[in-house]
This record gives C-alpha cells, structure tokens and sequence, in this order.
C-alpha cells in the first residue's frame, strides 16, 4: 500500500523525466534545428541566460492573471448561487450564458483593446470573461441538483428556502467549487496570454510574442514552460485546499 502511493506521487515527476528524455533524444537523433523545435537543453539554456527577463514577464502575467481569475471567482460565485437557487433564473440565464461562453475570446479581446486600449485591462478581463463560466455552472449545479426528498424534510422540520441554500445547498457545492476553480485557473492563463499576445506591452505572452517573431524559438517555449508551471502550481494548491476542506466528498479517492 506503502509502495502504490509513493508510485503515484512521483508518478507524474516520473513521465516529466521520460518525456524530457525522448524529446532531447528524438531532437539529436533527427537533429531538427531549434528554430524549428528546440531541444529541453536549449530551452534550460535560456532560462539561465535570460532568467530575469522570465522571471520579471512571468510575475507581470501572473498577477494579471490573479486579478482576472479573483473577479470571475466573485462574479461566478453570485450568478451561479442565483441561477441555481431559482428554477426561473436558471431557465432565463443559462442559455445565454451556454451561448457567450461560445463565442471565441480571441475575437473579443481586439474589442476589448479598441475599449481599453493597450495594456493591462484587456488582459484581466479576458481572464475574466474565459473562467468565470465553468466557477457559475459548478456552483448552479451544485445548487440545482439538490435533492427534492431531501429539501422537503428540511422544509417540514421548519428550515425556509434561504436556510436550505446556505446551509445544505452550499456545503454539498464545495466538492464543484474546487473543481471548477481547477479548471478556470488554467482558462484564465489562457486569456491573459491570449491577450498579452494580442495587444500587450509586458508579460510572458508578449515575450514569447517577440521571441517568435525573431525566430527565437527555445525562449518561445522557456515562456510556454513558466505557464505551465504556474498554472501546475496554481492547480494544486486548489487541491490542497480541497482536500483539507471538503475531504468528506472524496473519501474513496483518498484511501479510507
């Protein structure tokens, strides 16, 4: 039992490591040039040459993307506690919602630029408007989905429909709330790169951006690898704190 879970905790650093290895020996074995697709050595060579440039474009995208992703998390946590708690709100908003979620956020960020100009506003509210969606479906489904059976004996033993929401409905929207939130944090380092790509003047998508233009692919891909990272990052701390706080709903992923 011991064994399987140290396997699985290092299941992941273990594919990282095989998956860096038949890159760089599938790059020397082909010898594909790198302005094509660079090697993880000559990625790792450029983070050492231009670690501060990285590091400081990384901090730019990260707290943008903070900014965005800590708004959809406010919006989408009211609108998905009204469109759950109301079977006509659901009916009225759900639809429209389905429908703008469709609509492609690169064609609205040029928008977004002609209202805010270039710079920062663009990138949070990209951010925004690509995660708060699945934060609103979670949480209206976590709501809409409570139990009728159990609703009316709560409803016999004197609890109103406010008291029901807060006190049952909530709680049992955790366990979707934390996944949502994994989901959205990734979505919302999507839209802050789309957009510093598309109208920025900082920022790891402007970097990579800039690296492309001239051709410069290994740094291209040192900025996709800082993404990754801090998405990676961002995703677990939400399942640490999922697991400490809502460990009743995955008592059968967790080993008891």
């Amino acid at each position: 039992m011991t064994h399987n879970r140290n396997l699985e905790r290092w299941a992941p650093v273990i594919v990282l490591v095989v998956t860096l290895l038949i890159w760089q020996i599938g790059v020397m074995a082909f010898s594909v040039p790198e302005f094509i697709f660079p090697s993880p050595w000559e990625i790792a060579k450029q983070f050492a040459e231009f670690k501060g440039p990285l590091l400081e474009a990384a901090w730019k995208t990260f707290w943008v993307t903070m900014l965005g992703f800590g708004i959809s998390i406010v919006v989408g946590v009211l609108l998905g506690f009204l469109v759950g708690s109301s079977r006509l709100a659901y009916a009225a908003f759900y639809p429209l919602m389905t429908a703008f979620n469709a609509v492609p956020k690169a064609a609205i960020t040029p928008i977004l630029v002609v209202w805010f100009g270039i710079g920062l506003g663009p990138g949070i509210l990209t951010a925004f408007l690509i995660s708060f969606f699945p934060i609103t479906v979670n949480i209206a489904t976590g709501l809409a989905t409570l139990e009728p059976e159990l609703e009316d004996v709560l409803r016999v033993l004197g609890a109103k429909r406010w008291d029901v929401l807060m006190k049952v409905g909530l709680p049992r929207s955790m366990p979707y709330f934390y996944g949502s939130l994994k989901v959205a944090i990734t979505l919302a380092f999507v839209g802050t790169v789309l957009a510093e790509m598309t109208a920025g003047d900082s920022g790891i998508g402007y970097l990579m951006q800039t690296a492309g233009s001239q051709q410069r692919l290994p740094l291209a891909f040192a900025g996709l690898v800082i993404i990754g990272a801090m998405a990676m990052a961002m995703y677990e701390l939400f399942s640490a704190i999922e697991k400490r706080t809502t460990a009743w709903a995955h008592r059968g992923s967790q080993g008891h």
